[in-house]
């Protein structure tokens, strides 16, 4: 599945285009380290015509995928609030060069504030909740699937009408 077909009919180009850059869409995926960069990578095929940046938290991860731009971020959550904090203020910097046409994230605290970044600056937004919140959506989810433009779980018990929506497991 294609990112174009995961809209389902709106429009995801690149905006505002310079003549020197693609016309495929800029995409900003996040996610924080473990099976959440894990479950990233099991989606990767969807975003194969995008021009994609990815961001996490282990420098590591690059090597996963060597021929796009990586940016590393520190791990926080809502307990690490000065870490919480310089997330937030690199995560700033980095939407602000990347100029993301959508930004998608698997979750955690960096997934969370890119979408949120990247909402401000008109970026259509993906969150996919991890399949490891089986019981009931993570906390990052919860907060920020109702500012998403598509807000997914991977449990069909978790789905609800104004979402999230289930469209299947990454796992």
């Amino acid at each position: 599945m294609r990112l174009n077909s995961i809209f389902q009919g709106m429009t995801v180009t690149a905006r505002n285009a310079p003549a020197s850059r693609s016309n495929r869409p800029k995409l900003l995926a996040v996610s924080s380290g473990g099976g959440h960069w894990v479950q990233l990578m099991r989606i990767k095929h969807a975003f194969e015509d995008c021009d994609v940046t990815y961001v996490s938290v282990h420098q590591s991860y690059h090597a996963q995928v060597p021929d796009r731009k990586f940016h590393v971020v520190n791990d926080a959550n809502i307990s690490t609030k000065r870490a919480l904090l310089k997330a937030a203020v690199k995560l700033a910097l980095i939407v602000w060069q990347e100029r993301p046409d959508v930004v998608i994230s698997t979750g955690a605290a960096p997934g969370y504030l890119a979408l949120r970044l990247g909402r401000i600056l008109g970026a259509r937004t993906i969150w996919i909740d991890s399949i490891a919140n089986a019981e009931r959506l993570s906390m990052s989810g919860d907060r920020i699937g109702h500012c998403a433009d598509l807000w997914l779980t991977q449990w069909p018990h978790l789905a609800r009408p104004g979402g999230p929506h289930f469209a299947g497991a990454v796992l």
